[in-house]
């Protein structure tokens, strides 16, 4: 090994039989789980039923629960990723240095310590195991893998040919077949061409997104990705949608977000509308002339939807008159409609008595954001994500028309929004491994541009093996992301494996902005350099659709039976 790290040329760092390896270490790793599934059970498990005070009593186990498990997804899901790309004659070096190191690097966290965040790290004991119950991961295969497959000389080998192979778009071959690759190009040159140039000035400014590239992207079928044809839109699959979210929020997560309020509006009526409904907005949705935003969230009730407050009172002309106020409203000025979460039930103070609106507006501007009568509010100054911007809306007799009631049925509400989750936890986590990959490309360029002490910085082994663990955990985040929508598209629930990925996806773009901040040293705390801004980006990620605290108590629940 020379001085300076890198490993000989003609010295391989791959494991031999590296697959047979990764395949046999799977079941031990779920055979871990299974006890620790055991051990929670035991511990909020009530007269044969889930205790839900007990559950919070015990919300770490239950909470790490939901992580041992997403990580035992990830390498399942790895291991099929080279499985497939082993029978296409695909599996190369740069791949199979990606699953020996996620291998190597999440079998020694499953026996030593799980990366929740920055300050929780879950331990065995943690969730009631002993040690006894790890001697499941003594295997010989996961011995080897635990220790020589997260190696610097491995770290540093994969950041050797990642510099060798810079043009490519992706660190490894994603699995994805010729189609998904052409739309990846596709959107990857767009965002190259008409978004990174100016993302950085739009952030730095806090401006809306030019409505020119909104343009541009309703003209490449953004809005209308996975609407059928019947209603406009091209019928794609959810993997598309991963695919194109992907690219466009690598260049600017405000961009890469634009397609999720119409992603919803679409799920929503699709699933819960009437056939006039899904004839009127849906087209339109698709092609992008209506602009829609989604108004859940109140002061308050933060991801306790069920106690919402806004009201809706059904006048004599059978039209509905809002009232109450909302909050985090992403792109609500210049939108065309609103599908607004609203009371109309009297007496009722959880999810029954909540119904869901398809409430028309005026779009907005800076100057004036709600230029119609009974709806009023301001923006919301933030750190990051701040293309669209962000409002409170209050309602103060706002009209709806009667027949904007989503499905003409009242106390439907919170069961319609219930089946828009799915898919916009499958495009928050496609955002999050754009984001990342962001953080990456800008890590990369300036550890090879900046000479310190006579070399580049990714000459130096923690720089490059900073570098290495974004490639790997980008990889793992997107195979993952990729396994939901492939349900999704297969109409099979999976709302367990899309809360998994964006569990994962938020944590690995958090981590990478961080690691690449950290790469730029000083110069990263300046704003005038883009990882300011993509750690800005990033931070979100782990709060909205779901925080990731609430994101594990959902698994955690679903996991529990």
């Amino acid at each position: 090994m020379p001085r300076d790290g890198q490993p000989d040329a003609d010295i391989t760092v791959i494991l031999p039989d590296l697959l047979q390896l990764t395949a046999a270490a799977v079941a031990p790793a779920q055979a871990l789980f299974d006890a620790a599934k055991a051990r929670v059970a035991a511990m909020v498990t009530v007269e044969g039923r889930v205790s839900a005070p007990a559950l919070d009593d015990h919300q770490t186990a239950a909470h790490g629960l939901a992580w041992l498990a997403t990580y035992v997804e990830a390498l399942r899901q790895m291991q099929a990723w080279a499985t497939r790309l082993q029978d296409q004659g695909k599996f190369g070096d740069v791949e199979q240095l990606i699953l020996q190191i996620a291998f190597g690097e999440y079998l020694c966290q499953l026996s030593g310590g799980i990366q929740m965040n920055q300050a929780e790290i879950l331990r065995p004991q943690d969730l009631g195991l002993a040690p006894e119950d790890l001697r499941v991961l003594s295997t010989p295969e996961v011995m080897v893998l635990t220790q020589s497959g997260n190696t610097q000389a491995a770290r540093m080998r994969l950041v050797a040919l990642m510099r060798e192979r810079s043009a490519e778009i992706t660190v490894g071959n994603t699995g994805l077949d010729d189609e998904l690759d052409m739309i990846r190009e596709q959107f990857r040159r767009y965002a190259v061409d008409r978004i990174e140039p100016h993302a950085h000035e739009w952030h730095l400014k806090d401006e809306l997104i030019p409505m020119e590239v909104i343009e541009d992207l309703a003209e490449m079928g953004v809005f209308g990705l996975t609407i059928p044809e019947e209603h406009g839109g091209f019928g794609l699959s959810k993997a598309s949608m991963c695919v194109v979210s992907e690219e466009l929020s690598r260049g600017y997560i405000g961009v890469g977000s634009l397609g999720t309020r119409s992603e919803i509006a679409a799920e929503l009526i699709l699933a819960g509308g009437t056939d006039a409904q899904k004839a009127k907005w849906l087209p339109g949705l698709a092609s992008g002339e209506i602009l829609p935003t989604a108004v859940f969230t109140e002061p308050n009730t933060g991801s306790d939807l069920g106690s919402l407050r806004t009201r809706a009172v059904k006048d004599d002309k059978g039209d509905w008159i809002l009232k109450g106020n909302k909050t985090w409203i992403t792109h609500a000025a210049r939108t065309h409609v609103m599908t607004v979460l609203a009371r109309t039930i009297p007496g009722t103070t959880d999810y029954k008595g909540l119904s869901m609106f398809l409430a028309e507006k005026t779009p907005g501007d800076d100057a004036n954001p709600f230029p119609d009568a009974g709806i009023s509010g301001g923006e919301i100054e933030v750190l990051g994500y701040r293309g669209m911007k962000e409002y409170t809306v209050n309602f103060d007799d706002f009209a709806v028309k009667g027949e904007n009631l989503l499905g003409g049925e009242e106390g439907q509400g919170f069961k319609q929004l219930m089946q828009t989750f799915e898919s916009a936890r499958i495009q928050t986590a496609a955002r999050a491994i754009g984001v990342a990959q962001g953080a990456l490309d800008e890590g990369m360029k300036y550890a090879e541009d900046r000479k310190q002490f006579g070399k580049s910085l990714v000459e130096f082994p923690r720089v490059a093996s900073k570098l290495a663990m974004m490639a790997v955990e980008i990889m793992v985040a997107r195979q993952l992301t990729y396994f939901s929508a492939w349900q999704k598209d297969h109409d099979r629930r999976c709302d367990l494996e899309a809360g998994m990925a964006k569990l994962l996806g938020a944590r690995v773009a958090w981590a990478c902005a961080d690691n690449a901040l950290q790469i730029h040293g000083g110069n990263g705390f300046a704003l005038e350099y883009k990882i300011s801004r993509i750690l800005c980006d990033a931070r979100i990620l782990n709060i909205f659709e779901g925080a990731a605290e609430i994101q594990a108590q959902v698994i955690a629940r679903r996991l529990l039976g």
